[in-house]
């Protein structure tokens, strides 16, 4: 699949939040021409883009992302694993595209925890 020749482009962004900034990071994602933009710690829905989101009640570790309103159909599932990882998958150009947004655990954080994690990541 060529996604250049399509012009499908993929973006990720750590705005860490969208209180109050999801319009600021929509505008860029458009002028930028960008199709589906993995972002983290998020739950503004956006203009132009669905927000696919997953994460914890209290509001961190969660991740998201945007799919160009002009792409939504060509989604043929999307995967929530935990409140950290997010996988889309799309057809594009009878092609499978898979956007995987994983959010890893913080360096605070057991290494047991993030063992684990890990662990689970190499599953999916």
């Amino acid at each position: 699949m060529d996604c250049e020749r399509l012009g499908f482009w993929v973006g990720t962004w750590n705005v860490d939040s969208l209180t109050g900034r999801a319009g600021e990071v929509i505008e860029a994602l458009s002028d930028r021409k960008v199709d589906t933009a993995c972002i983290q710690e998020t739950r503004a829905p956006g203009q132009r883009y669905k927000l696919f989101w997953m994460g914890g009640e209290e509001r961190s570790d969660g991740v998201g992302t945007f799919v160009a309103e002009k792409w939504v159909d060509s989604l043929v599932s999307v995967g929530r694993h935990g409140k950290r990882a997010l996988i889309l998958r799309m057809v594009l150009d009878n092609g499978l595209l898979n956007v995987l947004m994983v959010y890893a655990s913080h360096s605070e954080k057991p290494v047991e925890e993030k063992r684990v994690f890990g662990m689970k990541c190499s599953t999916w």
